[in-house]
């Protein structure tokens, strides 16, 4: 059981956006995505999710291949994205009950674990609700709600912190955490350091549409020639010069 992403060379109406990108995760590994805007992270997201096709590489989960049996694939995959999408004529019931049919979830197992996550994000009484009631933080917890609840193999998680107050950030660290503990596979991208190195131990860093290293964030500093003590403001500085 593994995630492999191999020679992915991708991007928009022919132009490599990503080139030659190398990426494995196995069972029980999150993976940070780090990099400035515009390095490629959205564009690899894009792909690992068959929103784009390949130009040239692989992209297989648990040795199923994205491209060739794509169904498949995706039943193995939960996305939280950095905007929340939701349906604005379904409540958040139904937003559930449609991730469970999309899943294959069968409802009496499923709604116990559904409401333990309501409940640690203060949405338990919320179930009737539609979305235009919710603020952009309470959309966000429906979407990190979803994606645990449908417990794939891989989670892919975009820029999660943003507005997400202190209490749900912890709530979402330890779900992340126990997603490892369990087996799961993880990729994070985010800006937030502070916030993903507590779940999160090994990064890649992506930059002009390609891996430039993978490692944790000291031996990132190392690579960079940050010192032990520089914030991770400066790693983006560094990036930025390369790029200038």
């Amino acid at each position: 059981m593994v995630l492999k992403i191999e020679h992915l060379t991708g991007g928009y109406t022919g132009v490599p956006v990503i080139k030659d990108i190398n990426l494995e995760i196995k069972p029980g590994e999150a993976l940070g995505l780090i990099g400035l805007n515009g390095a490629g992270k959205s564009t690899t997201i894009k792909h690992l999710l068959g929103l784009l096709r390949p130009q040239k590489g692989t992209i297989t989960l648990n040795e199923v291949n994205l491209t060739a049996q794509p169904t498949a694939f995706k039943r193995q995959v939960a996305y939280i994205p950095e905007m929340p999408v939701l349906y604005p004529e379904l409540t958040l019931k139904e937003h559930l009950q449609l991730t469970m049919m999309s899943y294959g979830l069968k409802e009496t197992e499923a709604w116990p674990r559904a409401q333990k996550l309501l409940t640690d994000f203060r949405l338990a009484d919320k179930l009737d609700w539609l979305p235009i009631h919710f603020s952009k933080g309470m959309q966000q917890k429906v979407m990190i709600v979803a994606a645990f609840l449908a417990d794939t193999a891989l989670l892919v998680i975009d820029e999660p912190f943003t507005g997400l107050d202190p209490l749900a950030v912890a709530k979402l660290l330890a779900l992340i955490k126990q997603a490892i503990s369990s087996g799961k596979m993880v990729l994070m991208t985010t800006h937030v350091l502070a916030d993903a190195q507590q779940a999160i131990s090994n990064y890649a860093v992506l930059n002009n549409g390609t891996i430039e290293m993978i490692g944790s964030l000291t031996e990132i500093r190392q690579h960079y020639g940050l010192k032990p003590d520089d914030s991770f403001d400066r790693l983006y500085q560094v990036l930025n010069q390369e790029q200038a």
